[in-house]
């Protein structure tokens, strides 16, 4: 007969530091990643944008707008992931990622039922293993 298995320790979330009057730090990662995501999302759409024409100022700027945008989307939804339960977590990952794939292949001259298509199906995508992470690390 076998034996039974170990209860699963559960996570207790950790106390944040505080510097000062009880203000939360923040780490660099929290602003770094989506610093960089947003300025990876930036040079391709100011690249889609662009197509066979050379630079010009309208691509850059467009590609500037669209990367702040994206990047500050992902601050904003990293600042209150924990605040979120899970389904919903997984659900705003979703939606982001497959907002944002949808935009991007629209841009590169797609119509807008083939950008909904594929941009439903990474959301459902991202949505589902975002969801099965916080889920299995929880």
């Amino acid at each position: 007969m076998g034996a039974h298995a170990a209860p699963a320790r559960h996570r207790r979330p950790r106390s944040r530091p505080r510097t000062g009057r009880g203000a939360v730090r923040r780490t660099t990662l929290s602003w770094a990643i989506p610093a960089a995501l947003g300025a990876v999302y930036a040079l391709y759409a100011g690249f889609l944008d662009r197509g066979a024409s050379p630079t010009n100022w309208g691509d850059v700027v467009f590609g500037l707008i669209s990367g702040l945008v994206f990047g500050a989307l992902c601050y904003g939804l990293g600042r209150v992931q924990r605040r979120l339960p899970r389904e919903v977590r997984g659900a705003a990952y979703g939606a982001l990622g497959g907002i944002a794939i949808g935009f991007l292949h629209n841009v590169s001259g797609a119509s807008v039922l083939s950008s909904s298509v594929i941009g439903l199906l990474v959301g459902a995508g991202i949505g589902a293993s975002a969801f099965y992470l916080f889920y299995t690390h929880e």
